[in-house]
């Protein structure tokens, strides 16, 4: 819980306004039944219109202030809360931005969700209430009871009973509460999880004609959150009309007594009329005091969530380590690199060693599960090795720092993703500050320009959210062109060519030889066709290096890179006309 108060320190001048504020006009609405009792007791039975008349006067003027410090109250309260609630959204979001592939999976993209958004609206309404309801009551009871035994000590132990009885009945419908509550959220977040699947699987879904399953699926999580919600709401469905009921008997109690009293001389009309207003506002201050204590554990429940994505400590922190690198720029090794993802069973690399030069095309082929896209991976650090380095520029990555690295690095995904927005805005992603005329050679070396060119507003067409509007191959190229602007000293292609037809292919693989000069180029491929003229080729084979050559070598002396081969090219591709077509590209 220190870890969220940390934010709220910036702001605390307007708290302490704000709970200045809020105590005025309690103590005001206080004091107006003394003056009631007073002008009653007093001017009233007196005749005394003087007085009358300047106890309205006071009574007015309390009410004023009252009301004023009221509504400065809950703007200051308001701007405390949405202020804390805006940088506590702010520091899960950037740590969140910290957060390796493996922290994310701890914790979980539909969690993450609901902690950045439902679980600091919690927050955000319980502070709200903490402060105008919670805060105020014990006080408030305080101040009511003392009042009320300067008026009338046999009545004031009367609401001595009453609060008791009050606070009893609060104690055993919050005990059932709470852990109500806590389920809440985490019903929450599997509701979320299955909506969220079902929207962005709903292709897969209609395919195969599952609508009715996930109709179901998503019925049982809605009916999961309905059973706790509709339990949470029967325990308030009995508390309000009980608190209210004990309110009204206790407002019959007093007039039944202080009748009783006031025929006996004992008490004056006036202070009956002050004690129902004291014991109104206490058990009013305790109602809301009650419902705002109700809120508490589920804002305790948020905050706990939230500290865990505050306090998660990243996996991959950069080090003080000065940047010293070797030798040329844009060179890429890995020396003797294992890998395993956490909790696996099996490292999924082992022992892997090979060099990229600038000028260079270094493709990776293997099948499925063989570890092609795990290398690809861990050049831009997403993940941590256990054994081995991987050097860049002669310089281990992991003494970079993280924005620093992948500043060098253009990384393509093997699943193209755009943001919404317009095309240019996309392509500029990866370079802030790139020209127009940058963005344009980008586009032409990617194949992008002239289907671009072809929209309907060129490069300020609008782009969906995830590049739904375009094809997959019209986003693939974007998204090429989006790495191409930065003209990095790595380029990595996981798989980014399979979306493209042949011809676009080779297109873009020959324009790519100018913009490799200065660069190393990492492809990941599963059609040979696309890696016959690389440099060097590396096969894998569970997670190991079968082969590593040229195509020609492989064909003479690697039985996986043949079987490959076998399955994807012809036999006058096998018999080495395989470049052909390619050269004339």
């Amino acid at each position: 819980m220190s870890k969220l108060l940390y934010y709220l320190k910036p702001h605390k001048k307007l708290l302490i306004g704000a709970v200045i504020f809020l105590f005025f006009n309690n103590f005001s609405a206080m004091f107006l039944p003394t003056l009631t009792a007073r002008l009653i007791n007093i001017g009233v039975a007196n005749g005394d219109f003087s007085y009358i008349y300047r106890i309205s006067v006071h009574m007015l003027a309390i009410a004023v202030l009252g009301g004023l410090s009221s509504i400065i109250s809950v703007i200051l309260s308001s701007k405390v809360t949405a202020a804390f609630c805006r940088d506590l959204r702010e520091a899960v979001f950037i740590k969140a931005q910290q957060y390796s592939l493996n922290d994310f999976q701890t914790i979980g993209t539909p969690s993450m969700i609901i902690r950045c958004t439902n679980d600091i609206n919690i927050i955000q309404k319980s502070g709200m209430m903490f402060l105008r309801v919670l805060l105020p009551a014990p006080l408030m009871t305080v101040v009511g009871l003392t009042l009320a035994f300067r008026t009338n000590v046999r009545m004031a132990f009367f609401f001595v009973a009453v609060i008791v009885i009050f606070g009893t009945m609060a104690y055993f419908i919050g005990r059932k509460a709470v852990p109500l509550f806590r389920q809440i959220q985490v019903k929450m977040d599997r509701l979320t999880y299955v909506l969220r699947e079902s929207i962005t699987g709903v292709r897969v879904i209609r395919a195969f004609n599952r609508e009715e399953f996930e109709k179901q699926r998503f019925a049982a999580s809605c009916h999961d959150y309905r059973d706790i919600a509709v339990k949470t709401n029967k325990i308030f469905a009995v508390l309000m009309p009980s608190l209210f009921l004990i309110l009204d008997l206790s407002v019959a109690s007093i007039i039944w007594f202080g009748g009783i009293l006031v025929s006996n001389g004992s008490m004056e009309i006036g202070s009956i009329f002050a004690l129902i207003e004291y014991l109104t506002i206490i058990l009013f201050c305790g109602v809301m005091a009650v419902m705002g204590f109700m809120e508490i554990p589920r804002a305790l429940s948020s905050a706990a969530r939230l500290n865990e994505v505050l306090n998660l400590s990243p996996e991959i922190t950069d080090q003080p380590v000065a940047i010293t690198e070797t030798i040329q720029k844009g060179f890429l090794e890995f020396r003797d690199v294992t890998f395993q993802y956490s909790n696996a069973e099996e490292p999924v690399l082992s022992h892997i060693s090979f060099t990229a030069g600038p000028g260079k095309t270094t493709a990776i082929i293997g099948g499925t599960g063989s570890g092609k896209s795990t290398v690809a991976n861990l050049i831009p650090r997403f993940f941590p090795i256990q054994k081995g380095e991987i050097l860049l520029n002669g310089m281990n990555i992991a003494h970079y720092p993280q924005k620093v690295l992948r500043d060098k690095i253009g990384f393509i995904p093997q699943k193209a993703f755009l943001f919404r927005g317009t095309v240019e805005s996309n392509i500029r992603f990866g370079k802030e500050d790139a020209t127009m005329e940058e963005i344009e050679a980008a586009a032409k070396t990617a194949q992008a320009h002239e289907f671009i060119q072809g929209l309907e507003n060129g490069y300020q067409s609008y782009v969906a959210q995830s590049g739904s509007n375009l094809s997959g191959g019209q986003k693939q190229r974007v998204a090429i062109a989006r790495a191409l602007v930065k003209k990095p000293q790595v380029y990595v292609f996981d798989d980014s060519f399979s979306a493209l037809d042949f011809k676009t292919d080779s297109m873009l693989r020959k324009a790519l030889r100018n913009e490799i000069k200065d660069s190393a180029l990492i492809i990941v491929a599963q059609r040979i066709s696309t890696i016959l003229d690389a440099d060097q080729i590396i096969v894998l084979d569970e997670g190991k290096i079968a082969g590593i050559g040229r195509h020609e070598e492989l064909m003479k002396t690697c039985t996986i890179y043949q079987q490959i081969a076998t399955t994807q090219l012809s036999e006058e591709e096998l018999s080495g006309k395989e470049n052909k077509g390619y050269e004339h590209a």
